[in-house]
């Protein structure tokens, strides 16, 4: 049997489900995702401020065929369609369709139109799903505003699989470093129709166009155009469409939640979304704006920590040092060993190592290398501290949510502590609201990884079970209330499970612990709010309640005020009340100036008062007011400030300028 090799390429062709195109509709959702993702980071690297503009055309087999330049033809044999109905099972279908129509009947003549509506919406989607005959085509667009592509390095970066920019240990937002190619495979496989790029960067006299796919065999990509077109307007950022098979209708709102997501946890950038149907009544478009101009630190790149080293990592390291001595080598590419700790270590090793022998002796020697890896597990390091990461900020977070979602309530909470896992650090940031309209009654969980949101395989995620553990009776929250829990983690590596790197095990301790402590480091700050709120509202009720007993209270005083007239006769007790009455009270009623309903009027205009005091204490404890509310937002001097640490009060967070 002859022995065969296989590309990267056709790996990936053939296990595309890893990569997350399990079925044309997820297709869909990853390559938006995916170029959404690349979008975003380009600007990032840059500095700018991100927006994306994303169009998703729909092309029907019809108008598909003629773009391939193929004849229509007519069914011949009905019966050997999938979609094919033989008569009982047409008779079945129509009867059931009967019954729908009849019940949206009685509904409209009820009146009740909520019922009717839901009725028929379910109705026309069962009918609009049954009429789509044969496979639905998507042209992908998104446009970025990055730094664009070196016209030389483009047909690699798109067409060669696992070449690229982001093969590090870095906090990146990729989980493969596949990205746009994993795309074009899905396009070659489904429609066989070529990638089309243009880009420009910064102050080039040319935008690159180019027209590529990729050869499958030998993972290399093939150019089938290539031009340097005007750039007569100094446009910078990339362009790329994709023609793939795909399902909008199953996979419209999981791609739309992507979009919303990424609004909340980058709201520093605007995406622009538009959809382009064969129907022009079902075409739209939607854009969630940037609210804020306050961008998170890059991620730094590092160099990896002692106790996340294997022999693989040992033997790369090694072929990539520029060191002539392992003791500098210990010293320069690794974290925590100074000189003093490198020598240390080295004696440790036993007789066969030197501080000042070449780091290539040890290449192919397995023992030493096992030895140093042993070693390097049981020995004591400062962990990591967590400065290469780049958190989202609390600052960022809040106003993600308060922009997507308009809640009453919202906190959030970061961990004082950076936190480590296998030698690599990772920081966990958390939200939690309660209210928003677009919200559903109970627990609703958003989590994001490498500020990517994760919207598959989400009950087997540490984020869901954590949040269903927690007892939120404690911190007043009920399973009525309409409750957002946002969790946010940023890692050199985040330990995904599974195939498709979709959630994080709840079996990992660390990551358990420290989304728990955050989470309720967000509930304690809600329950502080609520019994603010709830005594508030408790107040104002109580002095609300005095106005119906004033006209009894006032009778009762007047009637009071007489009987003490009636005894003040006697020029002894006149002294003695006279000398009481400080207010002069009694004058004034007996010079008719103080009535029974002059009384009243006061006492009214009084407990009114209080109620508009305890109104405005109470919009303010629950985040309402009487007008619209209006997010205002302070953008700092320059986008290129550096920034300083975050302060934290009961109403809002600032982020300081240096």
């Amino acid at each position: 049997m002859a022995l065969k090799q296989r590309s990267p390429a056709e790996f990936f062709a053939e296990n595309k489900n890893i990569a997350g195109f399990d079925n044309p509709g997820k297709s869909l959702y990853t390559t938006v995702r995916e170029l959404v993702e690349n979008g975003v980071d380009s600007a990032e690297g840059m500095g700018c401020l991100p927006w994306i503009q994303v169009t998703v055309e729909e092309i029907s087999k019809a108008r598909f065929n003629t773009i391939m330049g193929l004849d229509e033809f007519e069914r011949t044999d009905e019966a050997l369609y999938h979609d094919f109905e033989t008569k009982k099972q047409k008779d079945k279908r129509e009867a059931k369709e009967a019954v729908e129509r009849e019940k949206i009947r009685i509904l409209e003549e009820k009146q009740n139109v909520k019922g009717a509506e839901a009725a028929k919406t379910t109705f026309l989607k069962s009918v609009s799903a049954r009429k789509r005959k044969g496979t639905m085509y998507y042209k992908v667009t998104v446009k970025d505003n990055g730094s664009g592509m070196p016209h030389e390095h483009i047909p690699d970066m798109l067409g060669k699989v696992l070449s690229g920019t982001k093969y590090s240990l870095k906090q990146t937002r990729g989980k493969f470093g596949l990205g746009a190619k994993m795309a074009l495979i899905w396009s070659k496989m489904s429609t066989g129709l070529p990638f089309t790029i243009k880009s420009a960067q910064e102050k080039r006299k040319f935008i690159s166009s180019f027209v590529l796919d990729i050869d499958m065999y030998k993972n290399v990509p093939h150019v089938h155009k290539e031009e340097k077109l005007p750039n007569d307007k100094s446009w910078r950022g990339s362009e790329i469409a994709v023609t793939i098979e795909g399902d909008w209708v199953a996979y419209r709102s999981r791609l739309l939640s992507y979009l919303r997501q990424m609004a909340v946890i980058t709201p520093y950038a605007q995406f622009d979304f538009r959809f382009v149907s064969e129907d022009p009544e079902k075409g739209f478009s939607y854009t969630f704006k940037r609210r804020t101009d306050t961008m998170p630190e890059p991620p730094k790149e590092t160099k990896y920590h002692p106790s996340a080293v294997d022999l693989m990592v040992f033997e790369q390291l090694l072929s990539h040092s520029k060191a002539n001595t392992l003791v500098k080598f210990l010293q320069n590419d690794f974290l925590s060993i100074n000189k003093t700790y490198a020598e240390r270590l080295i004696a440790e090793m036993g007789p066969d190592f030197d501080p000042l022998m070449h780091p290539s002796e040890l290449k192919g020697r397995k023992d030493m290398l096992v030895r140093m890896q042993q070693l390097f597990k049981e020995a004591k390091f400062s962990l990591p501290d967590g400065s290469c990461l780049s958190p989202v900020g609390e600052y960022n977070l809040r106003l993600g949510i308060i922009k997507e979602l308009d809640p009453d309530m919202v906190s959030t909470y970061r961990l004082p502590q950076v936190q480590v896992f296998e030698g690599h650090p990772f920081i966990v940031e958390a939200g939690v609201s309660v209210g928003g309209k677009t919200v559903k009654p109970g627990l609703n969980v958003y989590r994001f990884a490498n500020r990517i949101p994760l919207l598959f395989e989400k009950g087997g995620d540490v984020v869901t079970k954590v949040a269903n553990s927690i007892n939120w009776g404690n911190y007043k929250i009920t399973k009525d209330d309409r409750v957002g829990i946002f969790v946010s983690v940023v890692s050199t590596r985040i330990p995904y499970k599974g195939a498709g790197k979709e959630y994080i095990g709840a079996d990992i301790k660390e990551y358990a612990s420290a989304v728990k402590q955050a989470i309720q480091g967000c509930a304690v700050q809600l329950s502080k709010k609520i019994s603010r709120k709830d005594a508030a509202k408790a107040a104002q009720e109580r002095k609300g309640k005095l106005v119906k007993y004033i006209p009894d209270v006032s009778r009762a005083v007047v009637t009071m005020l007489s009987n003490i007239l009636k005894d003040s006769e006697q020029p002894e007790k006149r002294r003695r009340i006279s000398h009481l009455d400080t207010e002069g009270i009694l004058e004034q009623f007996e010079k008719k100036e103080l009535s029974e309903s002059i009384l009243s009027r006061k006492l009214i205009q009084h407990v009114q008062q209080i109620d508009v005091e305890l109104a405005l204490e109470y919009a303010a404890q629950t985040g309402m007011a009487s007008k619209r509310k209006s997010d205002i937002f302070i953008s700092p001097a320059s986008v290129l400030q550096a920034l300083g640490p975050e302060l934290h009060a009961s109403k809002c967070v600032i982020q300081l300028l240096h």
